[in-house]
């Protein structure tokens, strides 16, 4: 588990290969029909994130990165 003391920087390739199965299993076992998040961060800014099953209308498919 990463242990924050490194905030400021990016994720390395061992904690997004991490973020990406945790978050996998959060939508394989949490994921209802969606779910919306706001996250602010520590520049003052907003991230807002949302999930569902399936793409939001009218979303062309190849905008999305698979991982």
């Amino acid at each position: 588990m990463v242990d924050g003391s490194d905030r400021n920087g990016r994720l390395s390739d061992e904690e997004f290969e991490q973020f990406k199965a945790l978050l996998r299993r959060f939508c394989q076992h949490d994921l209802d029909q969606w779910e919306a998040w706001k996250l602010r961060m520590d520049t003052g800014h907003v991230a807002y994130v949302r999930m569902q099953w399936g793409p939001m209308p009218d979303a062309d498919d190849a905008i999305f990165r698979d991982i």
